[in-house]
């Protein structure tokens, strides 16, 4: 009797918790490989992979423009001409968010989100947020040229965002000279 009630609970508690997964099927998934956005933002003729390594000097620097630098030593970027991607992480809250960022010139083409960690601000992959972010600038203060129209609940990832957005157009400056 008592191993079937026990059993009984168990079965509740894992259907419960398979319910809950299906109910919020973003939390840690992986919208976009890195073949797929690169992709969007190159169509068939992406170029090659270059490197940018990350100096004291250049995180200084880039803390002071737009107010936040990546701990890594070395990023990768891809490039044809005038136009760059970005493939970056920043924290949410707990977890990071990988995105990609294209970039035209001096604007960004495309924000997408290729992973997504968290528990909470999940919708922040959805175009009507995302779409936001083209054909901003990096003005001179640091910050983007735009404002963004912010996501109830999902605060820290659009900061994440943001940062992670003003970061790609400093670094292409520097990449393009």
């Amino acid at each position: 009797m008592v191993v079937t009630r026990n059993c009984k609970r168990l079965c509740r508690t894992v259907l419960a918790a398979i319910v809950l997964m299906a109910a919020f099927p973003a939390f840690g998934e992986e919208y976009l490989s890195r073949e797929e956005f690169l992709a969007l933002a190159f169509g068939d003729r992406a170029p090659r992979m270059e490197t940018l390594w990350l100096t004291d000097e250049t995180r200084s620097a880039a803390e002071a423009a737009v107010g936040w630098a990546p701990a890594a030593l070395r990023l990768r970027y891809w490039r044809d001409g005038t136009s760059t991607a970005w493939i970056l992480e920043d924290i949410g809250k707990d977890k990071p968010i990988t995105l990609g960022i294209a970039l035209s010139g001096q604007h960004i083409e495309r924000v997408d989100v290729l992973a997504f960690r968290e528990s909470r601000g999940w919708e922040i992959r959805h175009s009507f947020f995302t779409d936001q972010f083209s054909g901003l600038t990096l003005a001179p203060d640091g910050y983007l040229s735009g404002h963004i129209d912010g996501i109830t609940g999902a605060t820290l990832s659009v900061r994440a965002v943001e940062r992670v957005a003003r970061l790609a157009l400093w670094l292409n400056a520097q990449v393009q000279g």
